[in-house]
Parts: C-alpha cells; structure tokens; sequence
C-alpha cells in the first residue's frame, strides 16, 4: 500500500462563546482548522485533522499546518501509511521540529492503518478499553459568578469533569477557586488551569492559600524550570501541558518529579505515534493523565479518545474534547459525542469518523 495523494482543507470552526485564557490575556472567537485526506493505491482513505488554539497561544498555528504539509508531503508520497514508524522519520528527516504540523499527517495514517486491520486505531495500539471516557468542560477565566454559571451549564450535559482557567490576578484565582470548591459535588473532576499565567511567587501565593482545599493545579508557570523551582515549596498536584511538548520534556519530568500529571495534547506533541511513548513514560513513572485534543472538530476529539482508550482507567482523568464549544458541524453528527459527559471508544475500524467533505469546502493544496 503507497500514499497516493494529500489533499488539505481549511475551515474556520467558531466558537460558541468568545473564550479567554489567563485573566483575559488571550482571547479566541474562531479556530483556524486544517483537515487532511490521505489518498492510496488500495483505495482506502485516512483523515487527518490539525486545529491550534488560535494563533497566540503557543508556537504553533493553522497556516503553519498547511505550511508544514506543503513541505513534507514529498517526503511521505509513496510511503506505506501503515508503517508510521517510517512515516514519522520521513516528516521529522523533512521538517525538523515543528510538531503541530506532522499531527494531522500521523492521524491519517493512523485512520488508514486502523482500517486495514479491521480494528479501531485504540486496538490497533495495543489497549481499547471501552470504558467511557470523562470530558472536561473548559471554564474561561471570569469572575465568580460567570464561573458558577458556566459549570452549571456543563453541569447539564452532564459533564463531571471541568478545567477552570485561572492566572492573572492572584486575590481573584484564590476566590473563585474557593467559590468553585464550595459547590463541587461529590466525583467531579476540577482541574484549574493557570496557561503558564503565574510567576513563581504568584504561584506559591495561590498554592499555599488554597493548599487546605488538596486541588489540581495545570501548568501555573510559564517553563518547566519555573515548575521545577517551586516543587518543594507546595504540596498541590501539578499538571503539565504546554511545556510537555517533546519526548525529552516527559523523560524530564518524570525523571525530575517536576509534576505530578500529563496533559498530552495530541495536536502540540506531534500525534498518536509520539504521543504514546509520552504515555508509557507517564505509566512508568506513576504519572495519572489527561489526554486532550489541542482544539477542533469531533475528528480531534476521538483521537484523544484512543489514545485515552489505551491508557489503564485507573490512571486517565479524562479527555478534554472541544467539539461542543464550537458552533460548525463537519461530520453530520456521525462520531463520538457527549452522552451523559462522557465519550464512547467508536467500533468501526481506523479512526471511526470521516468528516463530509462538502462541509469542508473547495481543497486549498492537492499532493500528488
């Protein structure tokens, strides 16, 4: 089996509501989303999606996506999509770095694959648990009461597990995570996420104001030698995401004890094939994990589910899928999507959602 053609799309996927990060420091209204149709000679087809954070979150954005494939995709023409081992050398030979732009490439593959053994692509990596995975919500940071309004909408989709954005102003943060506290209900997941929006001092100001209340703290400092030089200093579980990007972040972390918890998003880290050894570090070092999709569509969302899926129960909190946040629709409804707050592993082999490519418009690049 050889890959045949590469053919990328671009779509604005908007938000329901405006979103901010960090006290207000960022703010998003659209996703600028990639998707990709891997073509082969056996007639099969793998869909890939790459969706950042909008344009200012991170390194890393839509046209850089389109930008990266334009390189690479001399590079992977004719090789076997179900090799992506041989793939990802080939991407990272061609395109040193630049991770967010190989993601979309490695879910295609992965999607095709998946569907030549017959098996869903969590199977296919060797785990599949069918246990429904938690979504967390995404609670912009805002006062108290448009938090308690938020979570309460969550709250009825039935949503269990919520990732309050917090950072910015550290009288606020101590008083809505005391709010959100006083009203968590018995077995919700909260997960406050500061987006690197603390110094080290504000950090332990809020750490040690909160530290009777034993809540999860995600990413509170902007470097991984920020989080380092505080880990003595505080007793709250720690969470990584933006500055777990590489496979030596993780080997670092986990060799460190910097942080207690992964948040491997799929988009940030490269895909499923680089996403997974993150993984078994996480698992051989008593390392719990969420597993994300970086933003997008329900195509994003169940990737970060089969890689969830392969994570034992125990040590996954749950996934964070952006799919009800966004007012566009690419699959007709077809894929994963929220029952009761959780996401169900799809049984149809390979990825198990394609998007309709008339939702998707005219290509903006074909490979051949």
């Amino acid at each position: 089996m050889r890959i045949t053609c590469i053919t990328v799309y671009q779509v604005d996927l908007p938000l329901e509501h405006p979103y901010w990060l960090s006290g207000g420091r960022l703010k998003f209204e659209v996703l600028d989303a990639t998707f990709v149709r891997i073509d082969t000679d056996e007639g099969l087809v793998g869909w890939g999606e790459g969706t950042p954070w909008g344009h200012t979150y991170v390194p890393a954005h839509g046209p850089g996506i389109r930008a990266g494939i334009q390189t690479m995709a001399p590079f992977v023409m004719g090789l076997d999509p179900r090799c992506v081992l041989d793939v990802e050398r080939a991407m990272d030979r061609a395109l040193p770095g630049h991770l967010y732009a190989k993601s979309p490439i490695d879910m295609a593959c992965w999607d095709i694959a998946g569907q030549a053994a017959g098996l869903p692509i969590a199977d296919l990596m060797g785990g599949g648990s069918r246990t429904p995975r938690p979504i967390a919500s995404s609670v912009g940071a805002k006062s108290v009461e448009e938090t308690r309004d938020m979570i309460e909408r969550y709250r009825a989709r039935g949503y269990i597990a919520h990732s309050v954005k917090i950072g910015g102003d550290v009288a606020r943060d101590i008083a809505r995570i005391r709010d959100v506290e006083s009203l968590r209900r018995d077995g919700e997941i909260v997960l406050y996420d500061v987006n690197r929006g603390w110094t080290r001092a504000q950090a332990l100001q809020v750490m040690s104001a909160t530290q009777d209340l034993q809540v999860m703290f995600e990413q509170p400092c902007e470097t991984l030698d920020d989080i380092a030089a505080i880990a003595g200093k505080h007793a709250a579980p720690v969470s990584v995401d933006e500055t777990l990007v590489t496979l030596q972040d993780a080997t670092r972390i986990a060799r460190d004890g910097i942080a207690e918890i992964f948040g491997i998003k799929l988009n940030r880290v490269g895909g499923l094939t680089k996403a997974a050894r993150m993984r078994d570090v996480a698992l051989a070092h008593g390392i719990d994990m969420f597993v994300m999709a970086t933003g997008g569509s329900v195509l994003a969302d169940t990737e970060a589910l089969h890689l969830a899926a392969t994570i034992p129960d125990a040590n996954c909190h749950a996934v964070w899928a952006c799919q009800d946040m966004i007012t566009a629709e690419i699959a007709g409804g077809r894929g994963p999507r929220n029952i009761d707050g959780h996401l169900h592993l799809p049984e149809e082999p390979g990825l198990g959602v394609h998007p309709d490519e008339d939702a998707l418009g005219d290509p903006v690049a074909v490979y051949r």
